[in-house]
């Protein structure tokens, strides 16, 4: 159930997204959910893409620093305080999240965020036994 993050490390100046998303564009990868995160300096791109070990491959291929990173989707109802429910349920098994964005489409009728968190395998075992809804790497990776 765990789903490959991109991050790419781009330096703040004119011009480094457009690189990245024209890479993506030109060898047919589809960004499903992107969070960017950044410093006077220099910026992090998360990304979830359909073909994360090609995205990996050709950014690497045009020099960006880039690595995979492990993170959850999680299913959530589209109503208010469904984001608490699950937040709390992680709290309560001790699993913090280190940062979180949302997905750009649904699954089913349902919101959709990704979660980077301490501990992804625990996760794993507690949501069949929860009400947390994860959502399967070639599930997110096809919407």
């Amino acid at each position: 159930m765990l789903v490959s993050q991109i991050s790419v490390f781009l330096e703040n100046s004119s011009g480094r997204l457009f690189s990245v998303s024209d890479i993506l564009a030109k060898n047919d990868i589809n960004v499903r959910a992107v969070s960017v995160a950044d410093t006077t300096d220099f910026g992090i791109l998360r990304m979830i893409v359909n073909d994360p070990e090609k995205a990996y491959q050709v950014l690497r291929e045009n020099k960006f620093t880039v690595r995979i990173t492990k993170v959850v989707a999680v299913e959530i109802d589209d109503t208010p305080g469904s984001m608490a429910s699950v937040l709390k349920e992680l709290n309560d098994h001790q699993i913090e999240v280190e940062y979180m964005y949302a997905f750009l489409g649904n699954h089913a009728g349902n919101a959709l965020v990704i979660l980077k968190i301490d501990d992804p395998e625990k996760v794993e075992k507690i949501a069949t036994m929860e009400t947390i809804k994860l959502v399967s790497a070639d599930e997110v990776y096809k919407l």
